[in-house]
């Protein structure tokens, strides 16, 4: 690549894609560890959740929407969601080696390296728990903590209307997790980008004993890892800018993308 090419390149955004508003979780992250950065958000909230769709389905709407992003001139895409990532992350790589492509998978590593022995609770949408990938990363670490999955339909709903204080979201989430708090539990892993929105009210439930563990950090410094491997951190000193869309594309849906950025 040209020298003049590919100081160009320095300077064009970061694409994040999500279901709909989780990966904005994600996305906050990455304006922490890459502040000089522009960022490109993209949301289908026309079509989550994802997590009820088949895999077949997910991974056309992901490699589209991905695609999207890369003709706005991203060059690099983060996917912030579990189940998009599950679903077409490998082939999307297939289809462009030479992207800086990271997806986000729920943080059980950390758990187990953090907490061994530990049993841990994996919170996720019921797809992400069924597909193929998730009970590979839970086998690989099922000799060093106890997992218990937890699905959570309807969860991510909550943080899709904005609602992240509701008692309706606290009487959900003390029945969701009643039946699994009958055993002590050392951690809980977040399994769906959404769900950082509403880590403080399960906090406030399972209490202040329990660790809580986020993907969103470490898939933040990988997507930084791989872009400057690639040479391609922007140079800029000023801070960078972040461009909300959404498939819903109403004024109410992007200052609800605004209002999550500042949560």
């Amino acid at each position: 690549m040209k020298t003049d090419d590919l100081e160009d390149l320095r300077k064009h955004p970061i694409g994040v894609f999500d279901s709909g508003m989780g990966g904005i979780s994600v996305l906050r992250e990455l304006v922490k560890v890459m502040p000089h950065e522009d960022f490109i958000y993209f949301g289908d909230s026309v079509n989550a959740p994802y997590g009820t769709k088949r895999t077949e389905e997910i991974r056309e709407l992901t490699i589209h929407h991905v695609e999207g992003l890369m003709a706005q001139g991203a060059k690099g895409i983060v996917v912030a969601c579990n189940t998009a990532t599950s679903a077409a992350v490998a082939v999307l790589r297939k289809m462009y080696p030479e992207l800086p492509l990271v997806g986000i998978e729920p943080a059980i590593k950390p758990a187990a390296v953090q907490n061994p022995g530990a049993r841990i609770v994996v919170m996720a949408t019921p797809m992400t728990i069924r597909q193929e990938k998730f009970q590979k990363l839970m086998a690989h670490y099922e000799d060093q903590i106890r997992i218990v999955p937890l699905p959570c339909p309807g969860l991510m709903e909550f943080v899709e209307r904005g609602d992240l204080e509701g008692e309706d979201l606290r009487t959900y989430l003390h029945e969701l997790l009643g039946e699994v708090s009958r055993e002590p539990i050392d951690g809980i892993v977040l399994g769906c980008t959404h769900y950082p929105f509403v880590r403080k009210m399960i906090q406030e439930i399972v209490g202040d004993n329990v660790t809580i563990y986020d993907g969103g950090p470490g898939t933040a410094r990988e997507m930084r890892r791989r872009l400057a491997q690639n040479d391609l951190l922007n140079p800029q000193q000023e801070q960078g800018q972040v461009t909300f869309y959404n498939s819903r594309n109403t004024e109410e849906e992007l200052a609800l993308c605004r209002s999550l950025f500042r949560a």
